[in-house]
């Protein structure tokens, strides 16, 4: 087993916020609520920790490093520049996948602004990171609305992922901004575990003492 004091852990969490203009953005539903329990379970653990968060509304983890965020480019650029040193990396943050191709430099007037936005593609954080993959444990999540192992289970092998913890958020108590979540775990070699209905914080404890790292 590895010396715990040893491991240096990069998590990512909360939403971002992609602009139409200064005041109107579009995101998700993401509070950042599984992500702080994973650092706060970490830091118990004696974990390294290094937080990556989006917009969100919650007290900075006692022990953390936190680097705040807004975009998913800020949040790509932050998660590059920490990958190398980290020993795991457990992506929960919820990235938006588009962003609009314009971003107006001053408030669009609703009597002049279109009813059209044209969108473009994000950074695929993960899939980006882990090309680069050397002795780093990589967890992803996956927000699905319905087939949840096999959109897993996909995602899983499409970014070269250790292990992927995956939760309907269409279930009433496993979802966004719930304090609680019931999860299935799912590693690269086709086991899985579920875990839940439970409160986030047990759960971060539970996946934390799960997904811990062999280091020579």
């Amino acid at each position: 087993m590895s010396n715990a004091s040893s491991i240096r852990c990069l998590i990512t969490a909360g939403p971002t916020r992609e602009f139409i203009d200064p005041v109107r953005f579009i995101s998700n539903p993401s509070t950042g609520k599984m992500g702080f329990a994973l650092a706060e379970a970490a830091l118990e653990a004696g974990w390294t920790v290094d937080l990556v968060a989006g917009p969100v509304a919650l007290e900075e983890p006692n022990g953390a490093i936190l680097y705040p965020v807004v975009t998913a480019e800020e949040m790509f650029h932050q998660v590059d520049a920490l990958f190398d040193a980290c020993d795991v990396l457990i992506m929960t943050a919820a990235v938006s996948d588009f962003r609009p191709k314009t971003q107006h430099a001053q408030k669009e007037k609703k009597a002049d602004a279109t009813m059209t936005v044209e969108f473009e593609p994000t950074t695929d954080i993960l899939k980006t990171i882990t090309e680069r993959k050397v002795h780093q444990t990589v967890v992803g999540f996956a927000a699905e609305t319905k087939d949840l192992a096999a959109y897993a289970k996909e995602k899983l092998k499409s970014k070269n992922l250790d292990w992927i913890v995956a939760n309907d958020v269409s279930q009433a108590g496993a979802g966004f901004a719930s304090d609680t979540n019931e999860v299935l775990l799912i590693a690269a070699d086709g086991s899985f575990l579920q875990l839940g209905p439970s409160d986030k914080k047990d759960i971060a404890v539970e996946l934390i003492s799960l997904i811990v790292p062999e280091k020579p």
